[in-house]
């Protein structure tokens, strides 16, 4: 790469959430607002999860972690809805072989006890000791929140101790298609 890469450009790499259309008619809004919020300065990478429609870790986690071994030092991952669950999983996992910056978590359900029952895997009580030391962690959840319920925050807060939660009122499970906020939490120098 040499010192083309070198001009301040920094990576987000966002996984969408589970349904059918989910990439092209849903979660691609959601990226829209994030470009937009955070300018030039970044790259948001889109990729398409296998079988959207019908979401596998099994499927989903190599895609994931063939992903993340694309990014460069000091990247962000984020995650909509399943995908943030996934991407959680995976991270407590394994990590990726680069440092991340910051792990975000947007209208993700919780996999476990008082969430959501985990048919490949329930998200451990210590998973905050298991994520990648040095990320920052944010949880985005809208109040209005009717496929996650908003409680599901609370579940992420309780196992990741060091993750700021931003509790959104009005906002519902796509977050009104308006990332403004985590744009400014992935980039905290940002006006």
């Amino acid at each position: 790469m040499g010192m083309v890469g070198m001009t301040g450009t920094r990576q987000v790499l966002f996984i969408q959430g589970g349904g059918a259309g989910a990439h092209d008619e849903w979660d691609d809004k959601l990226v829209d607002s994030m470009r937009r919020e955070l300018g030039d300065a970044y790259e948001v990478r889109y990729p398409r999860m296998p079988d959207e429609d019908d979401p596998s870790y099994a499927r989903w986690s190599p895609a994931i972690r063939r992903e993340m071994a694309d990014l460069a030092d000091g990247a962000v991952v984020a995650g909509h809805s399943v995908g943030g669950t996934m991407l959680i999983h995976a991270l407590a996992e394994q990590w990726p072989d680069r440092r991340l910056a910051a792990i975000v978590l947007i209208a993700a359900p919780f996999m476990g006890r008082g969430g959501w029952p985990g048919d490949e895997f329930e998200l451990p009580g210590d998973l905050g000791a298991k994520l990648p030391h040095g990320a920052r962690v944010h949880v985005f959840h809208g109040l209005d929140d009717e496929t996650a319920l908003p409680s599901h925050a609370d579940l992420y807060a309780r196992v990741i101790p060091q993750a700021q939660v931003h509790r959104l009122p009005g906002r519902d499970h796509q977050l009104n298609n308006d990332l403004s906020e985590v744009a400014k939490a992935i980039s905290p120098g940002r006006a």
